[in-house]
């Protein structure tokens, strides 16, 4: 099984039965009505795995599901309900799941169920998205290991329009962060991809939510390590993302050496964010170079979802 070529196999279910847990608990939605929360998972089954096949790989998952949430009316009264999740499995799309909510036999009715029906489900079904795309990018990397020259024994991919380029990975950040060759690395083939995106806010407002602590606390609903300056080290999402800030001009421009856990040690891609302030809007260009080659789709989705998306739907950016 050389390079874990032919056949490698990763069981993942502990990892999934937490993630899972950490996802839903994290779920919460108010309107008119009030404010529902999930409060816990009572049922949890199913199992998770990773196969490599010849260079392939194949994501297995299957979970039943059910979540108490807890929900409180604009009056004070407090009523109690269950999420149902079916058949959360890899041969469903995330559109075709069955979500369903419901109120527990001794509770009356109350206009807090079509809450969580309308808004509830739909984020149930954005967690059960996280985990989907984490699942995905946490484990894919030493499934299949990089050959003498580099490359990963991948079958013939169509061509695009990415940048190609050949980045050092040394055993040691010393040489990581020397442009010198260094001759005990392992060279891999790299990627870049551009993003635009717009946000309804001043720059100097988005400029803090990317650089300051409490803010990424509150986009990512988990704790963080944010030192907003330059030379200052960042670490997010449970220590999957790490890295460091390396240029810093306020409401204007954000560099920073950005990584995923499981990418190759002390390999770091360069992340440039340029601010352009609008008045009421600000536009957003990421620039991001030096991604592992095969997992630029999933960094792309990643800086799409966790950043871009989590920030508008926390700020209402």
């Amino acid at each position: 099984n050389v390079n874990n070529w032919h056949w490698t196999e990763r069981d993942v279910s502990g990892w999934s039965s937490e993630r899972l847990r950490q996802l839903l608990l994290a779920v919460r939605v108010e309107g008119a009505e009030g404010v529902c929360q999930l409060t816990d998972v009572s049922k949890l089954d199913g199992e998770a795995s990773i196969n490599n096949r010849k260079g392939k790989l194949i994501f297995f998952y299957e979970w039943q599901l059910r979540a108490n949430w807890l929900g409180t009316s604009s009056s004070g009264v407090k009523y109690r309900g269950t999420v149902d999740v079916a058949n959360l499995s890899d041969e469903n799309d995330l559109d075709d799941l069955d979500i369903s909510a419901s109120l527990c036999k001794d509770q009356p009715p109350t206009p807090l169920l079509d809450l969580m029906k309308k808004k509830g489900v739909q984020e149930v079904q954005r967690a059960l998205g996280e985990y989907i795309c984490q699942i995905k990018s946490e484990f894919s990397q030493g499934m299949i290991l990089p050959t003498a020259d580099g490359s990963k024994p991948l079958p013939p991919q169509k061509k695009t329009q990415i940048q190609t380029s050949k980045t050092q990975i040394s055993p040691t950040p010393r040489c990581s962060s020397s442009p010198a060759p260094c001759p005990t690395g392992v060279r891999i083939s790299t990627r870049s991809f551009n993003l635009e995106e717009t946000f309804q806010t001043s720059a100097d407002e988005l400029y803090k939510t990317f650089i300051n602590q409490e803010f990424v606390q509150v986009f990512t609903r988990s704790a963080a390590t944010v030192d907003g300056r330059r030379g200052g080290r960042f670490q997010l999402l449970d220590g999957s993302i790490s890295g460091e800030f390396t240029q810093l001009v306020p409401d204007q421009r954000i560099e920073m050496r950005w990584r995923f856990r499981t990418w190759p040690s002390e390999h770091y891609a360069t992340i440039i964010l340029e601010l352009e302030d609008r008045g009421d809007e600000t536009d957003l260009r990421m620039e991001c170079r030096g991604v592992p080659a095969g997992e630029e789709d999933t960094t792309r989705e990643g800086w799409t979802r966790f950043y871009f998306q989590a920030i508008k739907q926390t700020f209402g950016y």
